[in-house]
């Protein structure tokens, strides 16, 4: 028996968000909102911009590029985790959308999409995605650890800090310990940012189809099931109407609560790819701190890809919904079932056009990831031609 429950691959987001936010699932303490306050000063604010002040010390080549690879990712991941918590209330409703289309799912050639195709994509790319940042973060660990034991002092990535930390061994640890905290925290909000774009792409991609399939078959006789009446077959008609529309509604509000999360990982992505291949060429040399940066580069093309595509997915499964509507059996209906159907196809037609956007401006799809890629190498194609002079 097939079990249907779509949203239950939002539990490790909704843990991030329970670190992360925890007045938005129960009543607001003073303890609670102090912990927020602190959190988000610290790590959202404090972390980013400590990296990017440190630009302003005019640091040697290899420590510019260092420091760039992380505080340009950093800069990405807090505003993106700023525009989540701004959608919170559209993501709860997103969850309640999913659960009612997953109620609707009802034959068996629906059932077998679902196990097959929808869920085993969402499965294939959440595992990824959490192989990704496990490899990330063991390696993380492995370059952390080995700074304890490095004789010369030096912090995990370049920074300012407004007290003299060389000289203090209490002060380079709290420094320290701080960075190191910053960085899983910054973990955790990289986490929850980049699995559920492309996550609730995947799912809206996936009840478009299974709703093609259930329209397409309309007023066709299943094997085993005795034919409906005129009456009955216009009812579920006006049935799918309303399915279709928690369709658009979805749709409306994924493509609300992604737009900003999505504008900021395509800029990000693009200059962060442009860093770390030239940091990687030109100023890296040590195996632990290649292989750290080739997972890097790796873990930033899995952040990117899977919302491009399943968007892509998106896109085309909307263009299909008016061809799964005159695929049903129609011609032999009634006068009002027929001017029902029109009426709906016509509207469906216009909605055609729907696209998700990133940022209201760039369309989210396959050419966007290697509009990203292309700008990636133009960046890298500049770094290069400044170093040879």
């Amino acid at each position: 028996m097939v079990l249907i429950n779509s949203v239950r691959f939002y539990r490790p987001f909704w843990l991030c968000m329970r670190v992360l936010a925890p007045s938005f699932f129960k009543e607001s303490t003073p303890f609670v909102r102090a912990y927020e306050v602190v959190l988000h000063v610290l790590v959202t604010v404090w972390f980013p911009l400590h990296l990017l002040l440190h630009l302003l010390l005019h640091p040697s080549p290899a420590d510019l590029f260092k420091n760039l690879t992380m505080s340009l990712t950093c800069v990405a991941c807090s505003l993106k985790h700023v525009a989540q918590l701004y959608r919170l209330p559209e993501i709860v409703e997103i969850e309640s959308l999913i659960e009612r289309l997953d109620q609707c799912i009802e034959a068996d050639q629906e059932l077998r999409y679902y196990q097959d195709h929808m869920i085993c994509q969402a499965r294939r790319f959440t595992r990824c995605l959490y192989i990704s940042f496990v490899i990330v973060y063991i390696a993380f660990f492995a370059a952390a650890f080995a700074l304890i034991f490095d004789e010369n002092g030096e912090l995990i990535y370049p920074a300012y800090f407004p007290f003299d930390w060389e000289r203090n061994p209490y002060l380079y640890g709290v420094a320290y310990g701080y960075q190191f905290i910053s960085i899983m925290v910054e973990g955790i909000q990289g986490l929850a940012n980049d699995t559920y774009s492309p996550l609730t792409l995947c799912l809206l991609g996936g009840h478009l189809h299974l709703w093609s399939i259930r329209m397409a078959r309309l007023g066709f006789q299943e094997d085993g099931m005795e034919e409906q009446s005129p009456l009955d077959q216009h009812e579920r008609l006006l049935k799918y109407i309303e399915q279709h529309k928690l369709l658009m509604r979805l749709h409306y509000l994924t493509s609300q609560a992604i737009s900003a999360v999505q504008l900021v990982q395509l800029g990000g992505c693009g200059a962060t790819l442009c860093i770390i291949v030239s940091y990687l060429l030109f100023f890296v040399g040590d195996f632990i701190s290649l292989v750290y940066y080739l997972v890097f580069f790796g873990t930033v093309c899995v952040q990117l890809f899977p919302s491009c595509y399943f968007a892509s997915v998106v896109a085309e499964e909307v263009q299909r919904l008016p061809y799964a509507i005159f695929s049903s059996r129609w011609y032999n209906r009634s006068r009002s079932y027929r001017g029902d159907l029109l009426i709906f196809t016509q509207f469906t037609l216009g909605a055609t056009n729907r696209v998700m956007r990133a940022g209201g401006i760039i369309e989210l799809n396959l050419n966007a990831f290697f509009a990203t890629l292309k700008m990636a190498y133009s960046l890298f194609a500049v770094v290069v031609r400044m170093k040879g002079r």
